[in-house]
């Protein structure tokens, strides 16, 4: 596998417009797009910081994952997402690595990327988002 760079840094909030409000006024960052991607039940933005991304992440359906995670774990850091080569080709290295996926194929996520997630149980604790711009 070979990864890119980081690409994103993944922030789960309740309250989005609150948010980017925040990165804007106080950080002096641009929020440079709000986009709803329905089958993961979430709205997203985005700030860029140099090359890396903040991608802000607020339900849509307290059901959905961020809303699970914003329920269980509080509003905060919910994944690290890197920017890989061949997305297909990476997940089936991992699997062969016997490392639990929660993606064993692709989706489309936000942003115009595919993505896959490995699961926390396999990576120390910590949501491991792989993604590539999608063709």
């Amino acid at each position: 596998m070979k990864i890119k760079k980081i690409e994103h840094i993944g922030i789960a909030v309740k309250d989005l417009k609150k948010t980017i409000e925040f990165y804007e006024s106080v950080l002096g960052l641009k929020c440079y797009k709000i986009e709803e991607v329905k089958d993961q039940k979430v709205k997203t933005a985005f700030l860029k910081v140099g090359e890396t991304k903040i991608e802000l992440l607020e339900t849509t359906d307290n059901d959905g994952p961020i809303g699970k995670f914003i329920e269980k774990k509080g509003e905060g850091l919910h994944h690290i997402a890197y920017s890989v080569e061949g997305l297909n080709s990476s997940l089936n290295e991992i699997s062969n690595q016997q490392i639990k996926l929660i993606d064993e194929k692709p989706k489309q996520g936000a942003d115009n990327l595919d993505i896959a997630f490995i699961h926390p149980k396999s990576a120390n604790g910590v949501l491991i988002e792989l993604c590539e711009e999608r063709k």
